[in-house]
């Protein structure tokens, strides 16, 4: 038991004195007092409960598990299975037994939890973390941090409005070695940078034939489905192949490639989700489930002539300047080559290296929220929810127009990019890595190429003539009662 100290015995008889009239009081000034009163307590002692415990939710509870003035009191997945095993676990290590819950919102019920951690599917990444914030939390957001663009925002609004701290969780923000390079980057050490190329070369294999599968036993579907329409079960495993199923996830952008996607935006020192998108690709090499590209490209362009273009390659693939997952910096002096997620390596002109960056560690990103929250501070975070929506909203946005694409051959598709110097360079290789695997694109129409779409960075809107279409995939059709709020209602 700790020591009391006559601050804590002062108030605690202040306490003692008012608890009557307390009982008394309505309910909306006991939920005013109890608030104030938390935000003292989080200054000792952070309670944290932890939402998705899967997969990257273990790893949340690994970090938050590291750090001394965290206690972790609540579980909650909707896989009764993962959920106890989890709570057994954090028992071992802490001491006492986190509480189990099935349900998000019976956990939010919990006044003196300050934090939740989300590691859920990506379509309950938004309304989740904004149902926290309403309930007086601090939030820890993975990546992407919504399923489509609207709802990013949303999440964004809530936070401001109730004043909460809100992580991104793209921990390459807290990485030094990142943030050496970044900076480097951007300070013109390696001239203008008009160019950045994000990669996501990741083999995936299939994911099965698709078909009608039962749902594990212990997994309650109604609430793992949430936002989304109640459908069937149509690939074999539940967990982690909805990244390839567009109700549930957001393919590689929206998986692996938004963590590069992050970094790259980041480098440019570009404040908004661009002028305008253009992605073709498709799910080639195999027919499975999945619906989702396995192989695709996306570019974005920014004033004053910046462009953003992103490579997925889910098939077997060499790297590209020794980058599988990373990204490159063009500049008119050099480039900066960022194969990890802890750094990278500087050129000059003649491909000489000249300055290495290195330095990362999940636990500096935990630890950056931990901090801005006992500070009660959003500026002191590497990752605010703003940045994480700017960039998650890249990742849609590139997925709103490969999936409004027609289908062309690879000639077609070659034609329309002739005028792009870039683009057609990025297409060639995209060709020769599908030839390489057996996929022959030049005469057979089996290539989603999506229109040039302009977007206002200002609304996040589609401007001009039938974009009515690509408007309406900015945001879903939610199932009640798992709806993101409007934005007077966050």
């Amino acid at each position: 038991m700790s020591k009391q100290t006559r601050r804590d015995f002062l108030e605690q008889s202040l306490f003692s004195a008012a608890a009557a009239a307390l009982a008394a009081a309505p309910s909306a000034i006991r939920a005013e007092d109890s608030a104030k009163d938390k935000k003292k307590s989080a200054n000792e002692r952070l309670r944290v409960a932890c939402v998705g415990v899967r997969g990257r939710g273990g790893e949340h509870i690994q970090e938050f598990g590291r750090i001394s003035n965290c206690e972790l009191v609540a579980i909650v997945d909707v896989d009764e299975a993962v959920g106890n095993r989890r709570v057994q676990q954090i028992k071992s290590r802490q001491g006492r037994a986190p509480k189990y819950y099935r349900d998000i919102r019976k956990m939010l019920e919990d006044s003196s939890i300050d934090v939740v951690s989300i590691a859920t599917p990506n379509h309950w990444h938004s309304l989740a973390a904004i149902w926290a914030i309403q309930a007086g939390k601090d939030v820890y957001l993975e990546k992407p941090v919504s399923h489509n663009v609207s709802e990013g925002r949303r999440v964004v609004q809530a936070a401001r409005k109730h004043n909460k701290i809100v992580q991104t969780g793209t921990q390459c923000r807290s990485n030094p070695g990142m943030r050496e390079a970044i900076e480097y980057v951007r300070s013109g050490k390696i001239g203008e940078v008009k160019l950045a190329r994000g990669l996501c070369y990741k083999r995936r294999g299939s994911i099965g034939p698709e078909g009608n599968y039962p749902v594990p036993a212990t997994v309650d579907y109604d609430l793992w489905l949430g936002p989304a329409q109640k459908k069937p079960l149509t690939r074999k495993n539940l967990h982690y192949d909805w990244h390839w199923m567009w109700d549930y996830g957001n393919g590689d952008l929206g998986n692996q490639g938004i963590h590069q996607m992050d970094i790259a935006r980041w480098g440019l020192g570009v404040d908004d989700i661009g002028t305008s998108v253009t992605s073709y690709g498709g799910r080639l090499g195999y027919e499975d489930a999945g619906e989702t590209a396995n192989t695709q490209v996306s570019i974005h362009e920014y004033s004053g002539g910046k462009r953003l273009v992103f490579e997925v390659r889910g098939l077997e693939t060499p790297k590209l300047r020794d980058v599988g997952v990373g990204v490159i910096f063009y500049g008119t002096e050099g480039d900066v080559v960022v194969p990890s997620y802890s750094g990278g390596t500087a050129f000059d002109r003649k491909g000489n290296p000249i300055r290495t960056f290195h330095g990362g560690g999940d636990k500096l990103h935990f630890q950056n929220f931990v901090d801005a929250v006992l500070k009660r501070d959003p500026k002191k975070l590497n990752a605010d929810i703003l940045e994480g929506h700017r960039s998650s909203a890249l990742c849609h946005l590139g997925n709103v127009s490969y999936r409004l694409g027609d289908l062309v051959s690879g000639t077609e598709a070659s034609e329309r990019l002739s005028s792009d110097k870039e683009g057609l360079e990025t297409f060639q290789r995209f060709s020769e890595h599908l030839a390489a695997n057996m996929v022959m694109i030049e005469h057979a129409k089996v290539l989603h190429f999506g229109k040039k779409l302009t977007v206002d960075p200002v609304h996040e809107v589609f401007m001009g003539p039938e974009v009515s279409e690509a408007n309406a995939m900015l945001t879903r059709d939610y199932r009640r009662p798992f709806v993101v709020p409007a934005e007077k209602d966050v």
